[in-house]
């Protein structure tokens, strides 16, 4: 019965454990922002002092430029901002709101984004425009509190066993079909790691494969796997590969020292909106035609639940006090 169905289905969904929360399958759900017109802003250009760059200082033009990260005007703005961002780091921000007031055209949206850089990546900036809160299908409080959730990160630092190099050799062994037919099925993957001590060659299940798709992992590739979970992680391209194009957008790496298999210290950023999109999703296959049927009526962006939102913030502050996570409270933007 379809009421039992719907009752099982919120159980599941709202009692969240250590065990069934998995931080390493957590997926960000971090937004593209169209920040085109200011992509020249750096920062907030401001010295040691906290001071505005200009030329009473003895640059010229240009030199200005650089030094005040491709921001020029707003001086009294940007000395103030710079306080802000002094207050933000040293967690003394939270819960307080500052208004940027002005005439359109005047750097509102340039300011916030200076702050955002100054902030650097580790600390989560989310901006929202105000019209997003009227929506047809969400309420006004449930997309707030969605991107609230945006703006506070979660760094979990856990020491885990893994294998750690550069992928020198990446061979995937076919067999037939169990299950008859023409296709062929992956039986185990060669995967070899060099480090700077040495280099081993590992035989890996099947199941690890898709990961290793996932992550877009090639010959030269710098990537760690997880012992115990299998979970792999790209890290990025090998700097021996680094003059090999002229211009490309990858990220270069040196490659790993120590040994290919150690225990090391795994750091992962989340927010809080990452970890109630990852455990919001019905848990169990969902193969059955009733949960086939409610997953097509349901509309396109279906609202988390408070009963769900307390449980992660239970396990949030579980992993809080045992000192594995520690909370990064950010920015939300709101133009």
């Amino acid at each position: 019965d379809t009421q039992n169905i719907q009752h099982t289905y919120e159980y599941t969904q709202e009692h969240i454990s250590d065990d069934t929360m998995k931080i390493e399958e957590v997926q960000s759900t971090t937004r593209t922002a169209r920040i085109s017109p200011h992509t020249h802003v750096k920062g907030l250009g401001l010295d040691e002092q906290g001071f505005c760059v200009n030329t009473n200082d003895g640059l010229s033009g240009s030199q200005v430029a650089v030094a005040s990260d491709g921001f020029i005007g707003q001086e009294r703005a940007r000395e103030a901002c710079g306080i802000v961002v002094d207050l933000v780091r040293s967690k003394k921000m939270a819960g307080r709101a500052l208004l940027l007031a002005g005439a359109p055209g005047t750097g509102k949206t340039a300011l916030a984004l200076a702050i955002a850089t100054e902030l650097g990546a580790k600390v989560p900036f989310c901006p929202m425009v105000g019209s997003e809160v009227y929506s047809t299908e969400v309420k006004k409080t449930e997309v707030l509190m969605e991107n609230f959730r945006r703006a506070i990160g979660l760094r979990i630092r856990e020491h885990k066993e893994v294998y750690e190099g550069e992928v020198t050799e990446l061979t995937v062994e076919e067999t037939e079909d169990p299950l008859g037919g023409y296709g062929r099925s992956v039986s185990h993957v060669i995967l070899g790691l060099k480090t700077t001590k040495g280099s081993k060659t590992l035989r890996l299940d099947p199941s690890i494969h898709d990961s290793l798709q996932k992550e877009n992992v090639s010959t030269g590739d710098v990537i760690y796997i997880e012992a115990n979970s299998g979970a792999v992680k790209r890290v990025g391209r090998s700097d021996s590969y680094a003059a090999e194009f002229d211009l490309e957008a990858e990220e270069y790496v040196p490659m790993p020292k120590g040994d290919v298999h150690k225990k090391k210290e795994v750091v992962q950023d989340v927010t809080l909106h990452d970890l109630d999109s990852a455990n919001a999703r019905p848990q169990g296959g969902g193969r059955d035609v009733m949960s086939l049927m409610s997953a097509m009526g349901k509309p396109k962006k279906t609202e988390i639940t408070d009963k769900l939102r307390t449980e992660i913030n239970k396990v949030v502050n579980r992993y809080i006090d045992q000192g594995i996570a520690e909370l990064v409270p950010g920015v939300l933007f709101i133009d």
